[in-house]
């Protein structure tokens, strides 16, 4: 089990992905809720948590959340060309939900544990193809890991989120991989998944 922090408040934005500590995801805003929600953590400085959405839709009524999550900060505001403001996050801490409520306006808010971040831990030998298979995705799928430091790929859960984000994982995977608080077994899950997309 992971370690948890005091329980907080916090504003929960369920999409039909998951965000990986570290990772980078762009988002389009255009409910007013979530227009607001951006706004305030804009001039606060705080984060909103992003959870993997088990019943309902990204738009409309409020969707149910995962209960583990990842803590969304603001790095990028722009303007897209459909006229909606976009924006990129980048994702922290996991945390797990405790209890939720919905606001007036549609938001749901979430009291929140927020998980200590992971023990580093080397790639084994045994799972030492990984990395290979992770620069090859990066080098096709990921411009923005393309000048990530090198000593990255030997990070055990650096490089089993960053596969996480780039395989075509179901989202039930995808939320698997994110609960998971063993590195090592993250990346021999993944190693075992990897068959089913090699081509035939």
């Amino acid at each position: 089990m992971a370690a948890k922090s005091p329980t907080r408040d916090l504003p929960l934005f369920p999409l039909s992905a998951v965000l990986y500590p570290g990772g980078q995801m762009p988002l389009r805003i255009f409910e007013q809720r979530y227009l607001d929600m951006v706004r305030e953590c804009a001039r606060t400085g705080s984060p909103f948590g992003v959870c993997l959405i088990l019943e309902g839709q990204e738009a409309g009524e409020p969707a149910t959340p995962a209960a583990v999550g990842t803590l969304a900060s603001i790095i990028d505001f722009h303007n897209r060309e459909d006229g909606l403001l976009g924006i990129l996050v980048e994702g922290g801490a996991r945390f797990r939900v405790a209890r939720t409520r919905v606001r007036s306006d549609g938001l749901v808010r979430g009291d929140v544990e927020v998980w200590a971040e992971e023990p580093g831990q080397t790639v084994p030998v045994e799972l030492s193809l990984l990395p290979s298979i992770l620069e090859r995705l990066v080098e096709n799928m990921a411009p923005q890991w393309r000048h990530a430091p090198r000593h990255l790929y030997d990070d055990a859960g650096w490089v089993g989120f960053r596969l996480a984000e780039l395989l075509p994982l179901h989202a039930d995977e995808q939320q698997r991989m994110l609960e998971l608080t063993d590195p090592l077994r993250r990346l021999a899950e993944l190693r075992d998944i990897l068959p089913r997309f090699q081509r035939a």
